[in-house]
């Protein structure tokens, strides 16, 4: 077993540096999503409509079916629920 440590999940499961980076960034996104559902209390329809999707999307969503949303479509739904997406890039060291 090897002791070697990750600063995120994403970092030790994904195969390249790129794909984790991209995971962190959906599940990030997916996060904020299902909270402001939950803060609102929205129904998972009255989420669909309001993010202009379909309710098994939003389903999805809520089961935290990460590998079925791409950035696109989160940062999509998240302006039409209308929150703001910031994003920073850093270099690493």
């Amino acid at each position: 077993m090897s002791n070697e440590r990750f600063s995120s999940v994403w970092d030790a499961i994904e195969d390249t540096p790129a794909e984790a980076e991209n995971m962190k960034l959906r599940s990030v996104l997916m996060m904020a999503l299902k909270e402001h559902i939950a803060r609102v209390d929205l129904s998972q329809s009255q989420a669909a409509q309001l993010f202009g999707v379909t309710q098994p999307r939003v389903s999805d969503l809520m089961r935290g079916k990460i590998t079925l949303f791409s950035l696109d479509a989160l940062v999509n739904m998240a302006a039409a629920a209308g929150l703001h997406v910031e994003m920073r890039v850093l270099e690493t060291a």
